[in-house]
């Protein structure tokens, strides 16, 4: 078990997000709380399907219907050598969904980051053809789709392909293939399991460049008579970003494609914002300001937290016809991948459950609200 932080949920943070008991509904299942709206998951790493934190299992297991594969289904883990799969870790990951009435998510089939290293080279290190890497991404999809096909219901087929001023990303797939990587791989995914839900899945997506090409990716997709049923929102946040207007801009202009919207990998920093370029060796005497609270958050930050992800989530339900799902990126804050991005090594606070495993008091005031409609 991990240790159990300090962090003090008093009656007193409850009372500053509009939360006046933590009767009744403040235990309810998550998925529960949100029926009729979305539903509700998290990402789920290979540490917890091994059995190694029964206690974020069981976490899972109560109050999620949907997960999605951290880790253990992108290329450089499924995939690590050109003619290896190394299977188990996902095999556990489905089968513990499956098991459990889950809706499963994959995660993900093209993505430029934590790629395989061989998968867009030749022996000499050099980038492979065209007609190469179409039947790379052919051969990993089906095989990856294929061997889940009628257990994982939904896939994150393309991810992060755009940048911010909504040109393409220079990644290898479309460095080799162009913009036509993208519909190929969901040409492929349909093959591979023309039943399965197939998404495209990107952060920053509050940008106007960003909304505004995947916007036209979609409209041409469905144009080409190619199937994709939705477009994952990351929503990786934090108490100074996104603006929530602009959020809420984003999201609507994706619903006008027809597609339902996913917010796919939410977590809200709670610490300060820093640039992704800090050098963790030059921030030794700025350990106050990188990483201000490894004890535990204070109690007027922990309120301004809950009070800003009460707001997001009030969003979302304002916005419910057009989500299908909600997944929050882990389980509980001892497990994020916040505490060691964009500097490794600090003590984040940015989940729905806290290093107790004990639920944040946001969602016993967004229990409280929708028992009462």
């Amino acid at each position: 078990m991990k240790k159990i932080s300090n962090i003090v949920f008093s009656a007193f943070a409850f009372a500053a997000v509009g939360c006046a008991s933590t009767t009744d509904t403040a235990d309810a299942p998550l998925k529960d709380v949100f029926d009729g709206k979305f539903m509700i998951g998290s990402a789920v790493n290979a540490h917890q399907i091994a059995g190694h934190d029964s206690l974020a299992l069981d976490i899972v297991k109560k109050h999620f219907n949907t997960i999605v594969a951290e880790n253990v289904m992108k290329s450089g883990e499924i995939h690590p050598l050109k003619d290896a799969y190394n299977w188990a870790p996902a095999d556990s990951f489905v089968n513990f969904g499956c098991d459990n009435g889950m809706f499963v998510v994959g995660h993900c089939l093209v993505w430029h980051s934590q790629l395989a290293p061989w998968f867009p080279l030749d022996a000499d290190g050099k980038y492979v053809c065209a007609d190469t890497l179409r039947c790379r991404m052919r051969d990993h999809i089906h095989a990856v789709v294929g061997r889940y096909k009628g257990k994982v219901k939904g896939w994150d087929v393309v991810n992060e392909a755009i940048v911010e001023d909504g040109s393409y990303r220079k990644s290898p797939f479309y460095e080799i293939l162009g913009e036509e990587f993208i519909p190929l791989a969901f040409e492929y995914a349909h093959e591979a399991d023309p039943d399965a839900e197939l998404y495209i899945n990107d952060y920053g997506m509050n940008v106007a460049g960003r909304r505004d090409t995947y916007v036209k990716i979609v409209n041409d997709l469905k144009s080409r008579g190619l199937r994709i049923d939705g477009i994952g929102m990351q929503a990786h946040i934090g108490m100074d970003y996104p603006d929530l207007a602009e959020f809420e801009e984003s999201l609507q202009a994706f619903a006008s494609t027809g597609c339902k919207v996913m917010i796919t990998e939410l977590d809200m920093s709670a610490l300060p914002t820093v640039s992704r370029s800090a050098n963790v060796a030059d921030m030794v005497d700025m350990k106050q300001v990188v990483d201000p609270y490894p004890d535990g958050l204070p109690a007027e930050v922990s309120d301004e937290w809950n009070a800003r992800m009460l707001d997001f989530m009030r969003l979302l339900l304002r916005n419910s016809d057009n989500i299908s799902r909600v997944n929050v990126w882990g389980v509980e804050d001892g497990c994020s991948w916040k505490n060691n991005f964009p500097v490794r090594g600090r003590t984040d606070y940015p989940l729905f459950f806290g290093r107790d495993y004990q639920m944040k008091p946001f969602l016993g005031t967004l229990s409280a609200e929708l028992a009462k409609k």
